[in-house]
């Protein structure tokens, strides 16, 4: 996420040893005070007239929206081989997606209200350019019509890699890449013990988080068996780079062994003048090693490595929360209020934990697997995952009320999980109701999923 690159880390500075990689995660280290949350929101596009595929080129292809946005709302272009891949400004950033979906990384905030007031400016701006051209933005977790296969490649050289590579490590990394989107939330630690408490907590209650955000019942045309396939593409991606960490529960976790689980998952790449050369299972381990055709590593491959890696949870500069598909706009705002709520009052970490104090690594990965197929209607180690989401929201709204950090109108930003209670109210994960009406009054109807779905 572009906005929280601005610690003061040498990104030439080589690298030989372990150890040179610990400055990474302490030079990212901020009190309290200069905590700020960023969003990370993902959206699929269809052209409105017969809903087909967006492809890059052409006259209303994803490279000319990237340019409309860039001449209308200043936004500096980051090409490569000439084409648009991205756009930056005031430490956010709009980037392109393996199969086409858009992504607002959003600036670090203090508040909520900062960041969803961002994330509304954006949509707005994104129905400004694209309405002309005939395009609609859903708020689903995965791309409803077309198949993986039909999906138009985008001109990035590291999805040429990753396109080329996934596939030996799993049978749905092509899925997750092409097809699903998602809601992220970016978040600070302090020091070393305060990223080790976050990060297990926020494994611990991932699948809670998950249900209430499960939207990718419908895809390739019909229901998909799953309240969220985009989760269940997880499960069979790459073993070395996803999952749930067990290790960080262990004793001596920290930002070593965090580190030692990155230096041995395999590279997708190592990038020197903008080039991309695809790494050939070499490992960061034998990089630093031996280095990659008389090539040296440094901070700044260390940095994009990390990037490469898809746990749950993972810690780059930030901990970044992962497990939530694409939903609506009030729910969008929710998931990082939800999760500011947990991890940035002690108080509210502390009562969370007590109520997830039961899980272990195998009660995780069923209650994972579990959400996939069945939402909020799932089980967590025999709890029913609906009753702990309910306690868990209490305990972030709590928490937010705590911290207290004011908007125009309101004394703190505890509204912004109204949309969370409403859909716990509901008894229903966002991805259960589009089964309901989909079966029922939808009439299985593609053009009444995508005028709900549309943002």
């Amino acid at each position: 996420m572009s906005g929280f690159d601005a610690s003061p880390v040498d990104h030439d500075e080589p690298v030989s040893r372990p150890d040179d990689l610990l400055a990474l995660f302490e030079r990212a280290e901020k009190p309290p005070e200069q905590w700020r949350v960023g969003t990370e929101h993902e959206k699929i596009g269809l052209y409105s007239d017969g809903l087909g595929l967006i492809p890059y080129a052409g006259e209303r292809g994803i490279g000319s929206i990237l340019d409309a946005i860039a001449t209308a709302d200043g936004w500096k272009r980051i090409l490569e081989d000439g084409n648009v891949i991205a756009l930056e400004k005031a430490g956010a950033s709009i980037t392109l997606e393996p199969g086409g979906q858009f992504e607002l990384s959003g600036a670090p905030l203090r508040t909520i209200h900062q960041t969803c007031d961002e994330f509304h400016k954006h949509l707005d701006l994104m129905r400004r350019i694209s309405e002309p051209a005939g395009i609609v933005w859903l708020g689903l977790g995965i791309h409803p019509i077309h198949p993986v296969a039909e999906i138009p490649i985008m001109p990035k050289a590291r999805y040429r890699i990753m396109r080329e590579y996934l596939p030996t490590r799993g049978s749905t990394g092509l899925v997750m890449m092409f097809h699903t989107a998602t809601v992220q939330a970016n978040f600070d630690y302090a020091s070393e013990s305060d990223m080790v408490e976050k990060l297990r907590l926020a494994l611990a209650v991932s699948p809670i988080v998950s249900a209430i955000f499960a939207n990718s019942s419908i895809s390739e045309g019909g229901a998909n068996g799953f309240v969220s396939k985009r989760l269940d593409a997880w499960e069979d991606t790459d073993p070395d780079r996803t999952g749930m960490l067990p290790f960080a529960f262990e004793p001596d976790f920290g930002y070593r062994r965090y580190i030692d689980w990155a230096l041995d998952v395999p590279m997708f790449f190592v990038v020197r003048e903008g080039r991309y050369e695809a790494a050939n299972g070499l490992t960061f381990r034998q990089f630093l090693e031996r280095g990659f055709r008389g090539v040296q590593p440094t901070l700044a491959d260390f940095d994009r490595h990390l990037t490469t890696l898809f746990p749950d949870v993972r810690v780059k500069k930030i901990i970044e929360v992962r497990g939530a598909d694409a939903v609506p706009p009030g729910l969008t705002c929710s998931l990082p209020a939800l999760w500011k709520g947990l991890l940035y009052d002690a108080d509210a970490r502390a009562e969370a934990r007590a109520l997830v104090a039961f899980s272990t690594h195998e009660t995780r990965l069923d209650a994972r697997s579990q959400v996939a197929r069945r939402g909020l209607a799932a089980n967590y180690a025999g709890r029913p995952i609906l009753d702990l989401a309910r306690e868990l929201a209490r305990i972030s709204r709590e928490g937010l009320c705590r911290i207290g950090h004011a908007g125009a109108t309101e004394p703190d930003e505890s509204s912004f999980l109204d949309a969370v209670f409403e859909q716990l109210d509901r008894g229903a994960s966002p991805g259960q109701v589009i089964l309901e009406r989909w079966n029922g009054e939808w009439e299985k109807s593609i053009d009444r999923l995508i005028d709900y779905a549309r943002y």
